[in-house]
């Protein structure tokens, strides 16, 4: 059997290089410096920033073209940045009922979609009892650390390479490296509510951001 908790501590060491940088210190919303990112999430970013959209919530913007992930606390400063898998069927959607099908471990590769939008994350844990940040609850949308199994050489293989395609390996949710997960996600966006921000790759950006059409 599978001693998790030991697995968890080497895969930490062993996926360390992907860790993010330390969580930046407190500080006000107008020194918020915005890592080098794609025009989209630029834009998502500084609307973010001028709209307060996040509520003082901690959030993270997911780039989908880009496959990575930014994290950033409370006060808007960044906490760290990684590169992610995602969903292997393109698309920006939800298909309905996936959620269910998800809990049986029967996804039809069709509907491994990483959704678009603007979701109200929470922390909470799936049901092998392991800790993750549900993006979309409903629809088992999650954001959770490389899992162990037979798969996980190969995936962590994925998230060191520079091609985003190479990413497109899960079922839909974002997965992260472990490091990561417990450095960043946990410590950032799994101990309260918070803003996820899912940048689409097929629809235009400001259809899935309303609000940004308007500015």
């Amino acid at each position: 059997m599978l001693d998790f908790g030991r697995w968890l501590r080497n895969a930490a060491v062993c996926t360390a290089w992907m860790a993010a940088t330390p969580l930046a210190a407190i500080a006000a919303p107008d020194t918020w410096k915005m890592p080098a990112v794609t025009q989209a999430a630029g834009s998502v970013l500084e609307w973010v920033r001028d709209s307060g959209d996040a509520g003082g919530r901690p959030f993270a913007v997911v780039d989908k073209q880009a496959a990575r992930i930014y994290v950033f606390d409370a006060a808007g400063q960044l906490a760290g940045e990684s590169p992610v898998l995602l969903g292997s069927a393109p698309g920006d959607h939800t298909v309905p009922g996936v959620g269910e099908r998800a809990q049986t471990g029967h996804v039809p590769p069709e509907e491994r979609t990483t959704p678009a939008g603007r979701f109200e994350a929470a922390p909470g844990l799936n049901d092998k009892g392991e800790h993750v940040v549900w993006v979309d609850y409903e629809s088992a949308f999650a954001i959770h650390r490389l899992r162990p199994g037979f798969a996980f050489k190969a995936r962590a293989d994925r998230l060191g390479t520079d091609l985003a395609r190479d990413k497109r390996v899960s079922w839909g949710c974002v997965v992260v490296p472990v490091a990561f997960y417990l450095q960043v996600v946990e410590q950032v966006l799994g101990r309260s509510p918070s803003v996820v921000y899912v940048l689409p790759e097929a629809s235009p950006l400001r259809k899935v951001f309303h609000e940004l059409a308007a500015n």
